[in-house]
């Protein structure tokens, strides 16, 4: 079976339905919120099952005019989003989901219909279904896609973080593509520090001492990062052989007893689920022994692997040799 866990590419989800003032009706195939900025209005991204567990975080870029979920630290889901107008500009700063409202009318601006309502501050700043126009044009509310502000509310609990950033009026067209997340679930800024010249792997599991498991393996970056509970705690320099330009998940399930690595069915690519990894995917994947020995001792079912093409914050360097490298095995 050739390497095709259909993680981010081409997991288009269509919602049909309703579309009123939302904007073009339309997902993208993950692996495309590597260029985020490509997205036109009313399109988004969604992909949870890239992190089916662990905290969620909200970022609101307001200068690209562009909102990311993560889960686990991961992103899972990216959208355009149309915020503030000059004169009702969205507040910055980090915010917790207060109130949620499937149904909600507002209050101050004539019974207007504000589906899927997740309410920011108290005085009517809020995530919700809205107009997607391309530009800033909402009175402080953040308007989403109909189908993502749908999704979005499913979602999420009460207390979830959103970290609002940017600048409305000064827009930016530059993109970030690390899928990791810039902050953690209390909305405090995380620095993504790259491998020191000559580090093979760095493992702090004490940083986040229980939780769900994500393993990214970036093949552009040619490196592994192990994630747990949103919290970084592994990187290292790997050796992936691996030409597929698609992204894919697998996760880790007791079968028969045992151990079992097997693909996630995804969206248009449901023929996956449950086919088991096989050795020649495997064999495609090395990094250093004393790091891999350290992940595997953490690994409980329901652990997932990303494999994907999309950067995680890695700054150029040399492709090392690994001096005692090993093939992962479950």
């Amino acid at each position: 079976m050739r390497l095709r866990l259909a993680l981010f590419a081409a997991v288009a989800v269509a919602f049909p339905g309703i579309a009123h003032a939302q904007g073009a009706q339309a997902s993208s195939p993950p692996e495309f919120a590597r260029r985020i900025d490509q997205l036109k209005p009313g399109q988004w991204v969604w992909a949870p099952q890239v992190a089916p567990n662990g905290p969620v975080l909200i970022y609101v870029d307001l200068s690209r005019q562009i909102a990311m979920v993560y889960r686990n630290g991961v992103r899972i889901a990216a959208t355009t989003v149309s915020t503030g107008k000059a004169g009702h500009a969205t507040p910055t700063g980090v915010f917790t989901i207060l109130q949620k409202d499937a149904k909600h009318r507002s209050s101050k601006y004539n019974n207007a219909p504000m589906p899927y309502q997740q309410r920011l501050t108290w005085d009517g700043v809020a995530l919700h279904a809205g107009g997607l126009p391309g530009y800033p044009e909402s009175h402080g509310c953040v308007h989403l896609p109909y189908g993502f502000a749908r999704e979005l509310f499913a979602l999420t609990d009460l207390g979830v973080t959103v970290v609002v950033q940017g600048d409305a009026q000064n827009h930016v067209r530059t993109s970030e593509n690390s899928l990791l997340a810039p902050f953690n679930d209390k909305g405090q800024p995380v620095e993504r520090q790259a491998l020191a010249e000559g580090e093979e792997y760095r493992w702090t599991p004490e940083l986040a001492g229980a939780g769900p498991l994500s393993i990214i393996i970036s093949k552009s970056d040619q490196r592994v990062v192990v994630i747990r509970n949103g919290t970084e705690i592994g990187r290292s320099v790997a050796r992936i052989d691996d030409s597929d330009p698609g992204s894919h998940v697998i996760t880790l399930i007791e079968q028969a007893g045992r151990p079992q690595w097997v693909y996630v069915g995804l969206p248009g690519h449901d023929e996956d689920a449950g086919h088991v990894l096989d050795e020649a995917t495997i064999n495609r994947v090395h990094m250093p022994r004393p790091f891999y020995e350290a992940v595997k001792a953490q690994l409980k079912p329901g652990s997932t692997i990303l494999v994907t093409n999309s950067a995680v914050g890695a700054k150029p360097l040399e492709r090392l040799t690994i001096m005692d490298a090993v093939v992962p095995r479950p």
